[in-house]
């Protein structure tokens, strides 16, 4: 199990399956809770990457994630999160090597960050050679379609559980009643899309779960 306690707690805001018109009016409501804003695979698709351009240009005190789950032609798709203004953009734990370390090597020029998806790894070797290519933050990533069969598991920390020196970023559906289990795993950011996203009032949500993080960390 990790520290029980940490300095800080990000709250990860996850845009995705919305309008672009949608992602900027739950931004305006929410950011004075939020510390990072994703801008999902799905809203880069419909959208280009302008859209994170767009959105670190409103908001550019906030770290931008630019969710490119990148799995090939690292350099190129790095380089196209990173000249838009992301602070971070996503590559998937199977990629090749080469995937990674290119894209690695263009984040340390932007001196902006990598953050690797986990989603479907099984094995924890892989986790060890991440961190021996250099990797430093990684998201353990229940998917969208898994969360239609089951709910998060705390278990999912099994994978990284013991591997010292890696920020552990967590997502899957997760809501109030769930937030409180996996605070007690003390991780780095905690990604929260739709319980925020399709709330009657998203400000509210928000408010209650950076509340609950701070309390957790002492940070009130």
């Amino acid at each position: 199990m990790r520290d029980k306690k940490v300095k800080s707690m990000n709250l990860q805001l996850a845009l995705d399956r919305l309008t672009e018109a949608r992602c900027f009016e739950i931004v305006q409501q929410v950011d004075k809770y939020v510390d990072w804003i994703e801008i999902g695979t799905g809203v880069i698709k419909e959208y280009g990457i302008r859209i994170v351009a767009k959105m670190k240009e409103k908001y550019p005190d906030k770290w931008i994630v630019a969710d490119m789950k990148t799995c090939d032609a690292g350099k190129h798709e790095a380089l196209q999160a990173f000249q838009a203004g992301a602070d971070i953009t996503t590559v998937m734990a199977f990629s090749e090597d080469k995937t990674i370390l290119d894209s690695l090597e263009i984040a340390q020029k932007f001196n902006k960050n990598i953050m690797v998806d986990l989603l479907g790894l099984k094995n924890r070797e892989r986790i060890y050679e991440l961190k021996n290519m250099g990797v430093q933050l990684v998201s353990l990533h229940f998917g969208k379609d898994s969360q239609q069969q089951t709910k998060f598991n705390l278990r999912m920390f099994d994978l990284v559980k013991g591997i010292s020196g890696l920020k552990i970023a967590v997502a899957g559906g997760i809501d109030l009643q769930s937030l409180s289990r996996i605070l007690s795993e003390s991780p780095y950011a905690i990604i929260i899309g739709s319980a925020i996203t399709n709330a009657d009032n998203p400000q509210k949500v928000a408010y209650e779960m950076k509340k609950t993080m701070n309390s957790h960390t002492g940070a009130l």
